[in-house]
């Protein structure tokens, strides 16, 4: 297990996370050790011998522990660690060498890493990486890894060039000769030293400016657990990034990280899962995964339910794989969601944000969402709709949504107050919990027994959803408008939402340029037509004219719903003449030859309802 990795890995891929600020200790309040007194003694030697005895000094200064950590503040209180980083700056390889030997087990503790970078001791060692001499650059770059586990350390790197200098290391071995135990020595203390830096996104492309992705992934195709926890460390912090997920697919490296998911090493396990969840987002990669047979070996690993992060990394790359329906196909046939539905009670937040997430997309395949009922699985997700984590809220809602589209699960949702807490969430200062809700509720609405009494039951509900059409946010926006065309289906309930000005709000978000809220949009009006006088006020509320642009648009989805909407509208004369004033029946006619018949009646209904009212004004006018 390489030294120092826990902590890189739980700390955040982000810069803008939290530093660590270490917290300065009371001088003198210890109480002084005999490692103190020892350690005082030899510090006189290493400062003011000939180089022989300082070498020695320096010997028997590391047979104290050097892991403990009286020993390691010892040496900072006694003023050695001064001295121990301007040996560095010697020309003598033996002294250079014995003080990197102590720095890089002292450098474990956080305040010493802190010291030395304030001394100044991080520009001497990105010097010692041009050293010739193997061992100083290996001893030099994984005390690198230790200090650059915080953000000023990282940019000091940077700044001295030691992102180009830590990659040169990884090009140690020719390709084509068997790896060499020294070679691979430096590269793994080099990337070690990457890994730590690689939390910065500045580090990040420079790593990759420097042309270090070829070189992780040569190194990538090696057996050794040692060099390749590094390896893959550094390739899934920097994962975050586009161009690295594009060389990850490109540059095969997929193959080896699925490979590597049957190591015996969980933290390589974890690495390889934890670069496989973030590369997953793209499609390609999906795919690449399930062609290299990684989806087996991710469904093996949910067995391993006691080491937290590695079900992390696992649940989070099956979530991002199950996007694609080919690989929920596989995913069931593992019994891969009887599994997940096991792991929705007593789970870490961050592994319950991935479950949720994973079922939510395997309910693409309808058999699924028997499946999750069948074995249990709606009531641990619906009170999960009371948690406050925004992140899990939204994969929550979307798989109570999922869910929902099938009867029998949308009468147990309903029987737990599940269609309440979705509607309560709505109120959540988050706009992609409001979304995320308002998309869960259309198909609660759909598939209740009586769901127009169930929506007025909820006291200031439709005042609530009505108020959330003045979002700023276009996807709360187009939400919304999905659910309030699902609940204008009730008479009742637009009455309702007509008195708390549903139709004036629609009409001002009519002229949008994006797709997807115009057809939600359209659907929403076409359906609040249905009440008093709404017809007439979406006219004077200037809704109609934009509406026929609509039918401009290449989707054809969109001209579905606008013709509906048209449709509806033109039941009123004045719309009719607007409608006409702005072109709509030679857009239409193209229409009524739609091999959509829904779309071909709207279309010929709302063009044979112009013609009336222009046949009965030339009627008026001329007898």
């Amino acid at each position: 297990k390489t030294s120092s990795s826990f902590e890189e890995v739980s700390e955040s891929s982000s810069e803008n996370e939290e530093d660590e600020q270490p917290v300065r200790r009371q001088e003198g309040t210890t109480d002084l050790s005999p490692e103190y007194w020892g350690i005082q003694k030899l510090s006189k030697y290493v400062k003011g011998g000939d180089p022989t005895a300082t070498v020695i000094a320096l010997c028997s200064m590391r047979d104290f522990n050097m892991a403990q950590e009286s020993c390691q503040l010892a040496v900072k209180d006694t003023g050695c660690l001064e001295v121990l980083i301007n040996l560095l700056d010697t020309e003598e390889i033996k002294c250079q060498t014995g003080s990197l030997k102590i720095l890089k087990e002292i450098s474990q503790n956080m305040l010493i890493r802190h010291a030395i970078a304030d001394l100044g001791g991080l520009e001497i060692m990105v010097k010692i990486l041009d050293s010739p001499d193997k061992d100083l650059k290996s001893l030099a770059a994984e005390t690198i890894a230790n200090v650059a586990r915080f953000k000023r350390a990282r940019k000091t790197v940077r700044q001295h060039e030691g992102i180009r200098r830590l990659v040169a290391l990884l090009e140690c071995v020719s390709v084509g000769t068997p790896y060499q135990a020294e070679d691979t020595e430096i590269a793994r203390c080099g990337a070690l030293a990457l890994w730590s830096c690689s939390k910065s996104t500045k580090n990040k492309k420079a790593i990759h400016k420097a042309g270090g992705i070829p070189l992780l992934a040569r190194w990538l195709k090696c057996s050794d657990a040692n060099i390749l926890i590094p390896v893959v460390g550094t390739l899934q912090e920097c994962a975050s990034e586009p161009s690295y997920r594009l060389a990850i697919r490109t540059e095969g490296m997929i193959k080896n990280l699925v490979k590597n998911l049957s190591s015996e090493h969980e933290e390589l396990q974890m690495l390889c899962a934890s670069a496989i969840f973030k590369c997953a987002e793209d499609e390609e990669t999906r795919d690449l995964v399930r062609q290299h047979g990684g989806l087996q070996p991710l469904s093996v690993l949910l067995d391993n339910s006691e080491n937290k992060q590695l079900l992390a990394a696992v649940t989070g790359a099956i979530w991002k794989c199950a996007i694609s329906i080919e690989n929920v196909s596989k995913f069931r046939s593992y019994n891969t969601i009887e599994t997940l539905v096991g792991l929705l009670t007593d789970q870490p937040e961050e592994v319950l944000i991935n479950v949720v997430g994973a079922l939510g997309e395997c309910c693409q395949e309808p058999i699924n969402r028997s499946t999750i009922r069948e074995c249990g699985g709606i009531p641990p997700i619906v009170k999960l709709l009371t948690a406050t984590d925004q992140a899990l809220l939204v994969n929550v809602n979307k798989a109570v949504g999922a869910c929902a589209t099938e009867c029998e699960n949308m009468t147990i949702i309903d029987s737990l107050d599940g269609v309440r807490l979705l509607w309560s969430l709505l109120k959540n200062p988050n706009p992609d919990v409001q979304a995320s809700a308002a998309w869960a509720l259309c198909p609660c609405i759909e598939n209740a027994k009586d769901s127009g009494e169930m929506v007025r039951s909820f006291v200031g509900g439709l005042e609530l959803i009505v108020n959330l059409l003045k979002s700023k946010n276009k996807e709360v926006l187009t939400s919304v408008c999905a659910a309030i065309a699902n609940i204008a289906k009730d008479e009742e309930n637009l009455a309702v939402m007509t008195d708390h000005g549903v139709v004036p709000l629609l009409s001002k978000l009519a002229n949008t340029n994006d797709n997807k809220l115009r057809r939600h949009l359209a659907e929403a009006i076409s359906h609040c037509c249905m009440w008093g006088s709404n017809r007439v006020a979406f006219g004077e509320t200037k809704a109609v004219a934009p509406l026929v642009r609509y039918l401009k648009s290449k989707d054809p989805s969109i001209h579905r719903a606008t013709a509906q909407a048209l449709y509806q509208l033109s039941e009123e004369p004045n719309n009719c003449i607007t409608m006409h004033e702005n072109g709509v029946v030679k857009l239409l006619l193209a229409m009524v030859g739609s091999t959509d018949d829904v779309l071909q009646e709207a279309a010929a209904g709302c063009i044979a309802n112009i013609r009336r009212l222009a046949l009965a004004t030339e009627k008026a006018k001329y007898g």
